[in-house]
């Protein structure tokens, strides 16, 4: 079994730029709980603010969630490029999840030059078996730095 690729960013400059780079986001005290190349797990904390009439987590919060998590999932695999931006996702809620904090789940799938796609899914913090919602999105990368560090583990031998 081979090791995980290296994440291209550290985890506390990640979630730093999370906090003061994506605020709304970042005010939501999201903290990462593991971080490799082309992958994340974060947690977010249960919140008041986050729950809506009938006891649930509001969609909007676990979408706040999902997107913050895909894009973690990017910059652990190209580094800080703050300028990466969601072009498209869809979030299917599947369960009524109960008020209690969220856990994110993130992989990119697919990871080009201009382009990043990946999943997420999210989780109760009770109920960690079955997700409550899943996600699917893609970012547009802007030009940057050659990337090193591919999400398979591949290093390119002629980076140099």
């Amino acid at each position: 079994m081979t090791a995980p690729a290296p994440t291209a960013i550290p985890i506390p400059e990640l979630e730093e730029l999370i906090r003061e780079g994506v605020p709304l986001v970042g005010s939501f005290g999201i903290t990462i709980d593991e971080l490799v190349a082309g992958r994340v797990r974060m947690c977010m904390p249960y919140k008041t603010e986050f729950v809506r009439p009938g006891g649930t987590v509001m969609g909007p919060a676990m979408f706040g969630l999902a997107d913050v998590a895909l894009y973690a999932a990017v910059l652990s695999a190209i580094g800080r490029v703050e300028l990466a931006v969601t072009t498209s996702m869809t979030i299917n809620f599947l369960k009524r999840p109960p008020p209690v904090a969220m856990i994110a789940e993130a992989r990119l799938l697919k990871l080009g030059k201009r382009l990043a796609y990946g999943e997420v899914l999210l989780f109760s913090d009770d109920d960690s078996e079955e997700p409550v919602a899943h996600a699917t999105g893609t970012y547009s990368i802007p030009p940057h730095a050659p990337v090193t560090i591919a999400v398979s583990g591949y290093q390119d031998s002629n980076s140099d």
